[in-house]
């Protein structure tokens, strides 16, 4: 089989949305971020905040879609002076990629994937306008970095993504804490004991419930990060739209952890494929020196969805210390920077050949 893969520039959102939840239905992709829900909200704040849109990949031909990803254009700022360059399924904008893509890739059924890849990788082969492509937050092992002519593939960062074998929680008996270190035991047991009361779950029913948390979860998030994605209006209104296109069809659930009424953390989560993943949180102060909300908060998530038979609580991409405790296991993603002849990516790989030695 040969695919045929073409560049169309997006018009109309609602059109679009009807042939890429059609291409979804037959394809049913293991990843979320390749869903309608993700990308459709995000394609809708890039509209509403003026910044440009991708251009549509449509890998087949006039009469059926087979596969499907969007590609942003722009210009990287490099060592010696700025070069084109094209991002797939990204916007090639600081505010437009706050959303962070993981598990990236093409929409399309598996078994079409490796002519998939094929047909992107010679439509990027093709074209000229490029000097650098950017391809973040794939699997172990992707294809989707073999394009031809490429002078340097380089991996900007190997991220693990985390997660918790919700299988051996069950196989525990439900005692997801016996699987964790004695430290992390330790830890998230001291700060049950400084709790009033039990910890329980509430789950967003309705856009009101939906707007109120959020609204707290940017509270709680303020001050606490060097580079504070919730201090952005952009993203901001991504995750209001994600989480209404998520509560309608059921993928996305922000959740509320309390004790004896008071909140102790939000956690926004994915539930696609048997998987839940914690894609956003936020969470109170500390009441006490031995107090650990966040931990409290992921265990408490993780007996939930260990309950209702999911495979995996995954915490996503990122090497923070808490999801390393927290997880019994990983995959990895990569983010890949595949690079053109240029002189000024010469000259810059020439310098950094030199500092390394």
């Amino acid at each position: 089989m040969h695919l045929s893969a073409r560049f169309e520039n997006i018009t109309d959102l609602q059109m679009l949305g009807s042939r890429w939840r059609a291409l979804e239905n037959a394809a049913h992709p293991a990843s979320f971020f390749l869903r309608w829900t993700w990308m459709g909200s995000w394609l809708a704040a890039l509209q509403q905040a003026g910044i440009p849109l991708p251009q549509l990949l449509v890998i087949g031909d006039e009469m059926r879609d087979e596969g499907m990803a969007l590609v942003g254009a722009g210009e990287k700022r490099r060592m010696f002076g700025s070069v084109p360059a094209l991002w797939l399924n990204e916007a090639g904008d600081t505010e437009g990629d706050r959303p962070f893509i993981e598990y990236n890739g093409i929409l399309c059924a598996k078994d079409k994937l490796p002519f998939a890849v094929h047909a992107f990788c010679e439509a990027m082969a093709e074209r000229e306008d490029w000097r650098m492509l950017y391809l973040s937050g794939l699997g172990f092992g992707s294809l989707l970095t073999e394009v031809p002519g490429v002078r340097r593939r380089v991996i900007r960062d190997a991220s693990p993504a985390y997660h918790a074998d919700l299988k051996a929680v069950r196989e525990a008996g439900g005692d997801y804490l016996s699987l964790l270190s004695a430290n992390t035991r330790g830890q998230i047991k001291r700060s049950l004991k400084d709790e009033p009361g039990e910890l329980t779950i509430d789950i967003a029913s309705d856009e009101r419930t939906l707007d109120h948390w959020l609204d707290d979860m940017r509270t709680l998030n303020t001050g606490r990060h060097a580079d504070n994605a919730w201090d952005s209006a952009f993203f901001r209104d991504f995750v209001s739209r994600l989480t209404r296109a998520g509560l309608a069809d059921g993928t996305v659930e922000l959740m509320r952890i309390a004790s004896d009424g008071t909140t102790i953390g939000y956690l926004l989560n994915f539930v696609w494929a048997g998987r839940a993943m914690n894609y956003q949180s936020a969470f109170a102060e500390p009441g006490t020196a031995k107090s650990k909300p966040g931990l409290m908060c992921h265990a408490t998530a993780v007996a939930h969805y260990a309950a209702r038979d999911f495979k995996l609580y995954s915490f996503l991409a990122g090497k923070d210390r808490y999801k390393h405790s927290l997880s019994t296991g990983a995959e990895e993603l990569n983010w890949w920077a595949l690079e053109r002849f240029d002189w000024r990516l010469e000259a810059e790989a020439v310098l950094r050949r030199l500092f390394r030695r």
